[in-house]
């Protein structure tokens, strides 16, 4: 949740910013602060992905598998990008524009390419209806260029005040986006009904199969990792949440030049909305445990 929140906004942050480079309205103070926090919130997001990690020592191997895995490939792409990034803002600091704005598209290519890589290990997995569709690629694309595009007018608010406006414009013309393909998925996903059922796991034909116990007193991990363990009433509250922070409230915020307030509070709108991104998922596992007496 974490990573994909801050490393979405990050990378929407930059693209806002390259994109004034490229246009000649923005100084270069002002890219170099952005680009320094764009780097904040990948690099956060980074270290936050580091706790989910059994053995954290053995990260490294997780670029192995670049072949067949979007997971490889993201971690590979990752740190190529904080590279780029980083050279893009040194050359602003030394006042090469044109060196920048190359190195720039290179870090702009490989940000487009993360935020792909990020989606697919989601969108790839087919036996997750909720998650294999190209909307899940967009929306993650989507939300992290419209949160991207709400902390640049934060920003701008403080270091550079006549870009605050069109940055505003730009968050608002994103989040409205990004919103109703977020709004789509859920509509979508609403409509979809398991391909798996109670009789298929266990090969029974019989139309009365009740599941009254896992078979096992306690938890497993598959208790652990693949189920959420809240009550349909949390679940339904946290997508009201998402509905309310990820666009209306900040936007009115915008609205307001209450910059820096609409991206906390679209913040704490992606958080809600990633959560219930994961909870949203049938695993077809689930099947087996889902009666815990």
């Amino acid at each position: 949740m974490f990573f994909t929140t801050l490393a979405g906004a990050g990378q929407g942050l930059f693209l806002a910013l390259f994109a004034a480079d490229l246009a000649g309205r923005a100084p270069r103070h002002f890219l170099i602060a952005g680009s320094a926090a764009a780097a904040a919130l990948v690099g956060l997001g980074m270290v936050a992905s580091f706790f989910h990690l059994g053995r954290p020592e053995r990260a490294w191997r997780a670029a192995a598998m670049w072949r067949t895995s979007w997971l490889s490939r993201e971690v590979i792409v990752l740190p190529l990008f904080l590279a780029a990034l980083g050279g893009y803002s040194l050359l602003q600091l030394f006042a090469l524009p044109a060196a920048a704005r190359a190195v720039g598209l290179a870090a702009a290519l490989l940000c487009l390419l993360l935020f792909l890589c990020t989606g697919m290990i989601y969108a790839c997995l087919k036996f997750l209806q909720e998650w294999s569709s190209p909307l899940t690629v967009f929306n993650f694309f989507a939300l992290g260029c419209a949160s991207g595009a709400t902390a640049a007018a934060a920003l701008a608010a403080v270091l550079q005040p006549e870009l605050a406006r069109p940055y505003a414009a730009l968050a608002l013309s994103l989040g409205a986006v990004a919103y109703a393909a977020r709004v789509g998925s859920l509509a979508r996903n609403a409509r979809l009904r398991p391909k798996s059922t109670t009789q298929s796991a266990i090969g029974a034909r019989s139309a009365d199969v009740r599941q009254i116990s896992q078979g096992q007193m306690g938890g497993s991990y598959n208790t652990r990792e693949f189920f959420h363990g809240r009550t349909r009433q949390t679940v339904r509250a946290v997508r009201w949440v998402l509905l309310a922070l990820v666009f209306p409230v900040p936007a009115a915020l915008v609205l307001h030049g209450a910059f820096a307030a609409a991206f906390a509070v679209q913040y704490a709108g992606l958080l809600a909305e990633r959560w219930y991104f994961f909870a949203e998922a049938r695993h077809p596992q689930n099947l087996y445990y889902q009666a815990i007496a």
